[in-house]
């Protein structure tokens, strides 16, 4: 039975750091590339939602029966993450949710149990997607070495994958040589020899050479290969003990996006697959407590992703943060002064009898007459009928920018401009929220938008979630 990927998605943050400006913050002088950095509204659910997003341009909702959600900076300690997910992406109420964590390998982990279970229930699809926002302490080579990312893959089996999983091989270890406390901020890392000779130096040597004698296959054998790492030295270390020659690495984007954690291993598999050819073997190897290798094989469907390089998209539509004490704020490692936009304390029972409207984005289609309306209206503003509608999905829409104001002192006070839009989508439906990622010189009546994922507040002890609208950066779907 064949089985692998059948759609792929990412996403990356519209704002970045340079590590020029992160050393300059503390009087050195930093060093090259970028670290991206996740808006003060944004948060690992809402990443996983947009990587989620992507996929959908090859494979209908409808046909997902399973989403597994992985990342160690969830926001909830004890609540399923993954039906938060699930729900934002309008995926049906009988899809199984499960969620991985507490390993950057859980990305990867999930993968391995996705591919199990659609061999186990042939026919059935499951969506893994993969979010981390890490924080390493102020002035630490992690601070400026993670990154906040996230990527999704759809595994199944059948004829219409874009890459068929050869072989899945793993290796487990009991070490400490990165971890994070329960309630603790930052990621904690033992002495750094130990943690790259007796943690991922070791374990990666261990994952090849027992995938080496499973297969028969050489790692530098394979046309791609993905290799995991904190940074570049240890991946070329790895790579040049094992013959994998410069032209065949992958970019897992350490240079430009920073370590992603349990996204890192994912991104790394959909940037080679987004510029693969039919019959190239790609090799995948991740690592956390133990380390994990795969192969795939990409087939004559790889053509769906032709000229659809969702990644270099996001790369070359982002906006340098200006501040790195707004970097500080957003991530509450050095608070600015409250206040908000939202005073009202929310409520569990309105939040959840209004998911539909709030967390899909479902509008009401008149029957009669055909207008939609938002939010979800019993009575028609068009021709007046009563509970003659059918929820339509309004999240995939590319809308129109309709009007809007700027107020430059609604937010926090660590980004007090907000830019309040109503937007137009093609049905003529106006919806009223939010912009986000834009400057406020760049905002034009009648330009195109799309809707994304976001976090408004955490008013009534919860993170509470919403859509803005943005300019275009995911493709249209």
């Amino acid at each position: 039975m064949k089985k692998g990927i059948k759609s792929v998605g990412a996403y990356l943050p519209y704002n970045y750091l340079t590590r020029m400006a992160l050393g300059k913050a503390w009087g050195g002088k930093g060093g090259k590339g970028e670290k991206s950095i996740a808006d003060v509204d944004e948060d690992s659910i809402t990443m996983a939602v947009e990587a989620a997003m992507g996929c959908f341009r090859f494979i209908s909702r409808e046909d997902i029966h399973a989403l597994y959600f992985a990342t160690t900076t969830g926001p909830y300690a004890e609540k399923a993450q993954s039906t938060l997910v699930s729900v934002a992406c309008d995926l049906s109420d009988d899809t199984f949710t499960s969620d991985f964590t507490a390993t950057t390998r859980a990305g990867t982990n999930a993968l391995k149990s996705a591919l199990d279970g659609a061999v186990a229930n042939e026919g059935q699809n499951y969506l893994v997607t993969a979010a981390d926002t890490r924080n390493g302490y102020p002035k630490s080579a992690q601070e400026s070495g993670f990154g906040d990312g996230a990527a999704a893959v759809v595994v199944g089996t059948g004829d219409d994958l874009i890459a068929e999983v050869n072989h899945f091989t793993s290796v487990s270890e009991e070490i400490n040589d990165y971890w994070r406390n329960e309630g603790e901020k930052y990621t904690r890392h033992a002495e750094g020899r130990f943690c790259d000779t007796a943690g991922y130096l070791q374990e990666m040597n261990l994952v090849l050479r027992k995938f080496q004698q499973e297969t028969g296959t050489k790692a530098s054998e394979y046309d791609k290969v993905v290799l995991v790492a904190q940074n570049a030295k240890l991946q070329n270390k790895i790579a040049s003990k094992f013959g994998i020659e410069p032209e065949k690495m992958v970019d897992t984007l350490l240079l430009n996006a920073g370590d992603t954690g349990v996204a890192q291993a994912l991104l790394g598999l959909v940037h080679a697959l987004e510029y693969a050819s039919a019959g190239e073997k790609i090799l995948v190897v991740d690592y956390g407590n133990g380390a994990s290798a795969f192969s795939l094989t990409v087939t004559e469907n790889i053509s769906k992703l032709a000229g659809k390089a969702q990644i270099q998209r996001y790369l070359e539509t982002r906006a340098e943060l200006d501040s790195y004490a707004r970097f500080l704020s957003w991530r509450e490692i050095a608070g600015a002064e409250p206040g908000g936009a939202f005073k009202l304390p929310a409520s569990t029972s309105q939040t959840w009898r209004e998911q539909n409207i709030n967390l899909r984005l479902h509008g009401s289609k008149c029957k009669k007459c055909g207008a939609t309306l938002y939010p979800i209206a019993r009575v028609c503003d068009a021709c007046g009928s009563l509970d003659e509608y059918e929820e339509v999905r309004l999240s995939d829409h590319i809308s129109k920018l309709y009007t809007y104001s700027i107020d430059k002192y609604a937010g926090r006070s660590d980004a007090p401009l907000i830019v309040q839009a109503v937007a137009e989508d093609p049905n003529g439906c106006h919806v009223y929220t939010i912009m986000t990622n834009v400057k406020p010189g760049d905002v034009q009546v009648g330009m195109d938008l799309e809707y994304t994922f976001r976090k408004m507040h955490e008013l009534g002890n919860f993170p509470n979630y919403f859509w803005k609208l943005r300019p275009l950066r995911r493709e249209s779907l």
